[in-house]
């Protein structure tokens, strides 16, 4: 009987990504059960190099690459060019982000690889897509953020745009390439002779189709949204505020039923009557007027008080939590957020922990971020039948 480690127990995937967005897609894919080999480079992934640090140990490669192995393969070689055809054709999926032609130029477009694997699903991420004018550019994820029109709404009127602190962009992307995944896995899977195909999208993609709001504004109203630091033109009050004790919480209130209640908790209920504040349109006609009361209301309150006077009246607003205050935090605990894993020269190493959560098909942590090369004896000796003398010559040669 095959051990269940999660709802996509039994879908391989070739992994020959690098850097984050295409690469954490597979990682979601291998917390759910797939079994995930990463074909890096003989000189390893970039992602390897790329920090934060503890002395000489990359530390965001144990979240990233964990639930993978690692066989190392020059593809764009003739000796590995044939073990790569050889490993397709035993796999699912092949996930790859190199620049669009790279895997052409190679002999590796998807009619050389659907012939050597009908069933196979491409699942293709790139800077901004296969087709269009600028399919060949090169692209990462904060250039991408800017061509999205993401970066031109964040910060403050009177000062440049502000880029995220952090890679969103291929994060968000990496989800795309999971759902995209499953979905082409689960037409094939469920249409009788259907054959594999190419699942492929640009990085700025993934946050261009948030911006349902975005588009029609500019589309109806020919409105240019400019910066601004949070929430802006969708409702009345929302934003950053900062309570007796110092503290800085958000507080939204996304439809009427919600600021009903708030009101109700600032002891306020005859801002329902009034024609400048009873429906969130108006509202955002006075916000200056909302904000200010709002931000006398909290002032006055610490953050525990305000945040029981606010959960009893059932309205949302959260702490500004930093990455110390969630390592303490109850709730992380108990949903178990946070989860601890061997790392072979740290020790223990803390990492996120499975998301979503499944009743009967769990997904979990079976093994560490493969070191270089880890598994190359299991998967081309074993699995494939190289012998020892083959594989010496191999990397002697630079391929493996």
């Amino acid at each position: 009987m095959t051990t269940n480690y999660g709802p996509l127990t039994g879908v391989k995937i070739l992994d020959i990504s690098t850097m984050i967005a295409a690469p954490f897609g597979a990682t979601l894919l291998a917390d759910l059960g797939a079994d995930v080999t990463k074909i890096e480079h003989p000189k390893g992934d970039s992602l390897r190099s790329v920090g934060p640090w503890k002395d000489e140990e990359p530390l965001r490669w144990p979240g990233i690459s964990r639930n993978k192995k690692s066989v190392t393969l020059n593809i764009n070689s003739a000796e590995g060019k044939e073990i790569f055809l050889k490993l397709i054709k035993g796999v699912d999926v092949l996930i790859e982000n190199f620049r669009p032609g790279t895997m052409e130029k190679w002999g590796l477009g998807f009619e050389v690889l659907k012939e050597a694997n009908p069933n196979l699903i491409m699942v293709r991420i790139s800077g901004y897509g296969q087709t269009g004018p600028y399919r060949e550019k090169a692209g990462f994820g904060t250039p991408g953020t800017a061509f999205s029109g993401h970066t031109y709404i964040q910060g403050y009127p009177d000062r440049p745009p502000v880029s995220p602190s952090y890679s969103l962009l291929d994060y968000v992307t990496g989800i795309f390439a999971a759902f995209s995944t499953v979905s082409a896995l689960y037409y094939r899977e469920n249409n009788e002779g259907a054959a594999g195909q190419v699942v492929e999208m640009g990085l700025y993609e993934s946050i261009f189709r948030m911006f349902d709001f975005l588009i029609a504004e500019y589309d109806q109203n020919k409105i240019v949204r400019e910066r601004s630091p949070g929430l802006a033109g969708h409702s009345s009050p929302a934003g950053t505020y900062e309570t007796k004790d110092g503290k800085y919480v958000v507080l939204v209130c996304s439809s009427d039923a919600t600021f009903n209640r708030l009101a109700d908790a600032m002891n306020r209920k005859d801002m329902l009557e009034d024609e400048r504040y009873y429906t969130n349109s108006v509202r955002l006609k006075n916000d200056g007027e909302v904000q200010e009361i709002v931000i006398n209301f909290i002032k006055q309150l610490t953050l525990a008080e305000l945040q029981e006077k606010l959960d009893e009246y059932g309205v949302p607003m959260s702490p500004i939590l930093s990455i110390e205050d969630i390592f303490n935090d109850p709730h992380y605990a108990a949903r178990q957020n946070i989860v601890e894993v061997e790392h072979p020269r740290l020790g223990k190493l803390k990492v996120p922990g499975i998301v979503p959560k499944f009743s009967e098909t769990p997904g979990s942590i079976r093994h560490r971020a493969p070191e270089l090369g880890e598994h190359n004896n299991e998967i081309l000796r074993d699995q494939l039948g190289l012998t020892h003398d083959e594989l010496n010559i191999l990397k002697e040669k630079g391929i493996i």
